[in-house]
C-alpha cells in the first residue's frame, strides 16, 4: 500500500535559490541521501534545504517517491525511507553475503562477552556504514540503527577498516576529515596488532570499543567486527573473543566464496 501524495508546498515559502541544473536522476538520489543525516524522518522544508532545490521540485520528486514506496509519510507530516526501498537496499549481494556469514558468529559473540553490543561495519567511502547490530547499547553515542553512518575515525571498527583502506585512501581521509597528527600512527597501531582498543563515538563522553578485521577469500579487509562494552565493563578484556570472531568470519566468508 502506497502513501498519499504529499501536502502542497507551503504558501508564501521564501524563494529558493535554484542549483546548478542537475540530471533528474541526480535530484531523485539527492532526496534520498538527505535521510543519510542523524535525523531519520524529515519535513519537505527539510528535504528541500538538504537537497538545495527548490520546494516545489521537492514536493514533486517526493511525490514521485512516494507512489513507489521509495518514501513513507509518517502520521506526524514527516517523511521517512519507505518500505520497498528498504527491501530493493537489503538484496544487495556483497553485504547480504556478509551479513548471513557473520550473523551466527556475531551472535556467539555477544553471548560469550556477556551480551555487550556487538556490531559488524564496512567502510563506504570516508564513512562507516552499520550493517548488522545486536545488543541494545547503554553508553551514549553507539546506537545509530543498522544503515547508521560516523566518519571513520571516530569508532574503534572504523579505525580497523581505515588501517586496512591503504595509503591512498587514509591520505585522502587526513587531508579531508581528520588532522594526521596522531590518527596516522594510531593506523600504523592498529595495521601492526590487528586491533583498535576504543574510538571516540558522538555524543557525551567516550564510548570504548574492541574491534578486529574481517577478510574475504582475496584476504582483502571488508568489514570490522567490534564490542561495545557497557559501562562496568572494560575493552581490554574483549580482544581475544573479538579477534577471534573477525578470523571465524573469515574463515567462513572464504568457504562461502570459493564453493567450499
Amino acid at each position: 500500500m502506497r502513501s498519499a501524495p504529499p501536502p502542497p508546498p507551503p504558501s508564501g515559502a521564501p524563494a529558493e535559490k535554484a542549483p546548478a541544473p542537475r540530471s533528474v536522476t541526480g535530484r531523485v538520489l539527492s532526496v534520498l541521501d538527505a535521510f543519510a543525516g542523524e535525523r531519520r524522518r524529515l519535513t519537505l522544508s527539510d528535504i528541500s534545504r538538504r537537497t538545495g532545490m527548490p520546494l516545489a521540485t521537492t514536493h514533486r520528486l517526493v511525490g514521485e517517491l512516494l507512489s513507489w514506496g521509495a518514501l513513507e509519510r509518517h502520521r506526524n507530516g514527516r517523511y521517512e525511507i519507505g518500505l520497498h526501498l528498504w527491501a530493493v537496499a537489503a538484496m544487495a549481494p556483497r553485504w547480504l553475503e556478509l551479513r548471513d556469514v557473520a550473523m551466527p558468529f556475531l551472535v556467539s559473540l555477544y553471548r560469550e562477552t556477556g551480551r555487550q553490543q556487538v556490531r559488524l561495519t564496512v567502510l563506504d567511502g570516508m564513512e562507516t556504514v552499520l550493517v548488522e547490530r545486536i545488543g541494545a547499547p547503554d553508553t551514549g553515542g553507539a546506537g545509530e540503527p543498522v544503515g547508521g553512518r560516523r566518519p571513520a575515525h571516530t569508532t574503534g571498527d572504523g579505525l580497523v577498516l581505515l588501517a586496512y583502506a591503504g595509503a591512498t585512501v587514509q591520505e585522502r581521509y587526513l587531508v579531508h576529515h581528520a588532522p594526521a597528527t596522531g590518527l596516522r600512527r594510531v593506523l600504523a597501531e592498529v595495521e601492526g596488532t590487528g586491533f583498535a582498543m576504543k574510538g571516540r563515538w558522538p555524543g557525551p563522553g567516550d564510548t570504548k570499543s574492541a574491534a578486529a578485521p574481517v577478510r574475504d577469500a582475496t584476504g582483502e579487509v571488508v568489514a570490522a567486527v567490534s564490542v561495545v562494552p557497557g559501562a562496568a565493563a572494560g575493552q581490554s578484556a574483549l580482544a581475544p573473543a573479538v579477534m577471534a570472531t573477525g578470523r571465524t568470519i573469515s574463515r567462513a566468508l572464504f568457504r562461502r566464496q570459493n564453493g567450499a
